[in-house]
């Protein structure tokens, strides 16, 4: 995207939009578990830790019982599988989570543009679609473009040419 195509404040007339208060903001410790607890993929990882928590449990105590254990060792082995990877998992999107977190409480704001927004109509859930916003902003002298997701029906301020607050770090603005 041309930077010619990002509006300037005194092009965008009367359309006003709320910047955040200056870094460090407060962010609450809480509100990464509450990202975590929405994130599917966090909620994989859970399911995959739990169930390799019971069969490496069970798993083992039957390959103790002797007589059982080629049962127990096929069982301990596919919980340690589980359970590596929704460790694994787990810790991938908690990482995420940090950053999403790091850009709200330090991120520099910079007045950015919607640029479309269209259903995606190939994802499902609860039987709706979800919305795909897509936004420019220019920092250090380069365009920069990102994405986010909603279930929520965008409204009128969230149309395509709309001026828009943009947190990002300018050690890594992408």
């Amino acid at each position: 995207v041309p930077v010619e195509n990002i509006p300037s404040v005194s092009e965008a007339g009367s359309q006003e939009i709320s910047m955040p208060p200056p870094a460090p903001r407060v962010i609450a410790d809480s509100y990464a578990w509450r990202l975590l607890s929405a994130d599917a993929w966090a909620i994989t990882a859970f399911i995959f830790g739990l169930l390799g928590a019971i069969f490496t449990v069970l798993g083992v105590a039957l390959t103790l019982g002797i007589v059982t254990a080629f049962v127990g060792i096929p069982f301990a082995g596919l919980g340690l599988l589980f359970l590596g990877a929704g460790v694994a998992i787990g810790v991938w999107r908690y990482r995420e989570v940090q950053k999403a977190i790091e850009v709200l409480r330090s991120g520099t704001a910079v007045e950015g543009q919607i640029v479309q927004v269209e259903e995606n109509l190939f994802v499902q859930v609860n039987q709706r679609h979800p919305w795909v916003i897509r936004y420019t902003f220019l920092a250090d002298g380069q365009v920069y473009e990102g994405r986010v997701s909603t279930l929520n029906t965008p409204g009128t301020h969230l149309q395509p040419g709309r001026r828009i607050c943009v947190l990002y770090l300018p050690q890594s603005p992408g």
